[in-house]
C-alpha cells in the first residue's frame, strides 16, 4: 500500500466516528488533498468555520499528534505519489472558448488525465482479481450510471466473465440482490447526483458480506462506505451530467486486463460466438 493510500484510509476508517463538524473537515481534506501541504492549520478552519482547537483534535482523532504532524504527512504521501501519475498531453490551450469541441475534447482529457493520476494501481490490479474470482459479477447505477453498468457486464462478458447489470425496472434493487451471495461480486456507479437506491444496495450487498467495487468520483462519495475497493474517476462535464470519458477508459481497461488474466477461455468463447454468427449468418436470406 502505498503511503499515499495509508493517509487516505486513515481519514477514511474514522470517518463515521467523528462528530458532524469534524466529517465536514474530514471531506474537505480529502476532497483537497493536493491543496493541504500549503494550508496552516488557521486556513483550514476559515474555510470550514472551524476553531483552530477543533482542527487538532480532528487530527488527534484519526492518528496524529496534531495538524502540524497531518500536513507533513499528505505532503510526504504527495510526493511518493508522483511516481505513479502518467501525464497524457492536453489540447492545444490557446482554442478559443467558441471552439466546443476542442473544450469538451480538452476536459475528457484533462478528466482522464486526473483519473490516472488518482487511480491506485494496486486497487486496480485488486479489482482485477476480484472480478476473476468471483463466480458472477453484477454492475448497478442509475441514470447514465445505467448505461455504463450496461456497458461494463456486456464488455465484461465479452472476456468470459458471466456478468450482467442489474435492471431499473418494476423489481426494485434490493430484491434483485436477494439471489446474490459472497461468493459473487457487486460493482456500483455512483456518480452526483448520488442515487439513494445505489448506495442502499451497496450497504445491502455489505451486510451480506458480499465484495462492492464502488466506480465514483469522490473518496467520500456516500457508496464508499460500503464498499470493499474504490476506483476514483473524474467526471466533470460543461454540462449538468457527468461526463463518461475517463469512466470508459476505466472500463476498457477492466476488459481488457480480465482478457489478457483469462486469454484461453476469452479466445475459446470469441471463437464459440464467431461459429455461431458464421452459421446463422449463412441461414438468413436478406
Amino acid at each position: 500500500m502505498t503511503r499515499y493510500k495509508e493517509v487516505k484510509e486513515k481519514i477514511q476508517n474514522k470517518f463515521e466516528e467523528l462528530p458532524k463538524n469534524q466529517r465536514k473537515l474530514a471531506r474537505y481534506i480529502l476532497d483537497n488533498f493536493d491543496k493541504v501541504p500549503f494550508l496552516n492549520v488557521q486556513d483550514i478552519s476559515l474555510a470550514n468555520g472551524a476553531s483552530v482547537a477543533s482542527v487538532v483534535r480532528f487530527a488527534q482523532r484519526i492518528g496524529f499528534s496534531g495538524y502540524s504532524e497531518l500536513r507533513e504527512a499528505i505532503s510526504d504521501s504527495l510526493q511518493h505519489q508522483l511516481t505513479y501519475l502518467r501525464n497524457i498531453p492536453l489540447f492545444d490551450k490557446k482554442k478559443t472558448e467558441k471552439d466546443i469541441l476542442t473544450s469538451v475534447a480538452n476536459l475528457d482529457m484533462k478528466n482522464i488525465n486526473d483519473t490516472l493520476a488518482l487511480i491506485e494501481w494496486e486497487v486496480f490490479d485488486t479489482s482485477v482479481d476480484m472480478i476473476f474470482k468471483s463466480r458472477r459479477v453484477f454492475t448497478a447505477g442509475l441514470g447514465i450510471s445505467y448505461l455504463l453498468s450496461e456497458i461494463l457486464a456486456y464488455q465484461l462478458s465479452q472476456v468470459a466473465v458471466e456478468a450482467s447489470a442489474f435492471k431499473n425496472n418494476a423489481c426494485p434493487f434490493y430484491e434483485q440482490i436477494a439471489m446474490l451471495d459472497k461468493r459473487d461480486l457487486l460493482i456500483v456507479f455512483s456518480f452526483p447526483p448520488y442515487s439513494k437506491d445505489t448506495v442502499e444496495l451497496a450497504k445491502i450487498a455489505s451486510e451480506k458480506r458480499i465484495n462492492v467495487i464502488a466506480i465514483t468520483n469522490k473518496e467520500v462519495s456516500p457508496s464508499t462506505f460500503f464498499s470493499t475497493l474504490n476506483l476514483i474517476v473524474h467526471s466533470e462535464n460543461m454540462l449538468f451530467t457527468n461526463s463518461f470519458a475517463a469512466i470508459s477508459v476505466l472500463i476498457n481497461a477492466l476488459a481488457t486486463a480480465l482478457a489478457l488474466k483469462n486469454q484461453a477461455k476469452t479466445k475459446t468463447l470469441q471463437k464459440e460466438t464467431s461459429e455461431i454468427l458464421e452459421k446463422y449468418n449463412k441461414t438468413i436470406n436478406y
